[in-house]
């Protein structure tokens, strides 16, 4: 048994620890390809959501998660990976992380918040640590699922904005672990079993009317829900783009399009219809069957 899976054992038998305590290190051994040390800042004094400050963390070189463990009473088994967005360069960590893993746990989901590095590492693409920090972390949580109380069968991936085009990495690349096998977790699968996708950015490529290349949708690709506001200029084409490229490959695939909502609210009420997403998307866990029915 790896020091990971004992510390992370410890924890959630123990009782002692909040769900915001219990932040497990994903690579305890060393963080594949660093070789820089990053001091990380948590910036509370950017641009508001909803009349709300949004605590921004950026410098990220240890990536972690935290563990959000569903209330026993409301358990449903099911667990979804929240990655947060923020251009690869920073962490929108309240307003699209753990405000949404408390909304998760709400309905019974167990919640696991990925803190993955930013920002952008020079001379390597946008998501390639991040992926390798996702991946990782599907694999943690499934090794453990035993110890969550979930079913290594029901694990997602949920994203915003850049870790919306995250979680669409991890949906399409799973058959490539992206860094070398660090213990005995990386032996389990790092492929979600389903995929919610919120204002995702950079699904489209340089040229019209296609995917980013990085994405190699098949058959495989994880069921996925993706929701979009069409006055998101910048990224409305991209999420069109994926999603007829998951219908073309026969995958399992719903679209929530609002005409107005702009980018970039998480969960808070900025007065559009757009904020009602999170009911389509409690339709949708309980329709793939993930929360009880009824």
């Amino acid at each position: 048994m790896t020091k990971a899976i004992i510390s992370l054992f410890t924890m959630l038998t123990t009782g002692t620890l909040s769900a915001q305590e219990r932040i497990i290190k994903l690579f305890p051994e060393g963080v594949p390809g660093e070789d820089s040390v990053y001091v990380e800042i948590a910036d509370k004094t950017g641009n508001k959501v909803a009349n709300e400050t949004v605590t921004r963390i950026t410098n990220v070189g240890e990536p972690s998660i935290t563990i959000y463990e569903a209330p026993e009473e409301l358990a449903s088994g099911s667990a979804i990976i929240v990655c947060p967005g923020g251009g690869y360069n920073i962490l929108a960590y309240d307003l699209e992380g753990d405000e949404v893993c408390l909304w998760l746990n709400e309905l019974g989901i167990t919640a696991i918040l990925l803190k993955y590095r930013v920002p952008r590492r020079p001379d390597k693409d946008k998501h390639e640590a991040p992926l390798q920090d996702l991946q990782r972390a599907i694999s943690v949580v499934r090794a453990n699922a035993a110890n969550l109380n979930i079913d290594p069968r029901r694990i997602g991936v949920m994203g915003f904005s850049a870790g919306a085009h995250l979680c669409a990495m991890a949906s399409n690349s799973f058959n490539n672990r992206t860094y070398p096998a660090n213990d005995a977790m990386d032996r389990f699968s790092c492929r979600p079993n389903f995929c919610l996708l919120v204002y995702p950015a950079y699904l489209s490529g340089d040229t019209a009317f296609q995917l980013a290349p990085e994405l190699q949708v098949s058959e495989r690709t994880p069921p996925t829900l993706i929701i979009q506001a069409e006055d998101d200029k910048a990224h409305i084409n991209s999420s069109l783009f994926y999603y007829y490229a998951l219908k073309e490959a026969g995958v399992r695939a719903w679209m929530h399009l609002y005409s107005k909502g702009g980018h970039g609210y998480g969960l808070r009420d900025t007065g559009s219809v757009v904020n009602s997403w999170p009911d389509r998307a409690e339709d949708w866990f309980r329709e793939i069957g993930l929360i009880d029915s009824n």
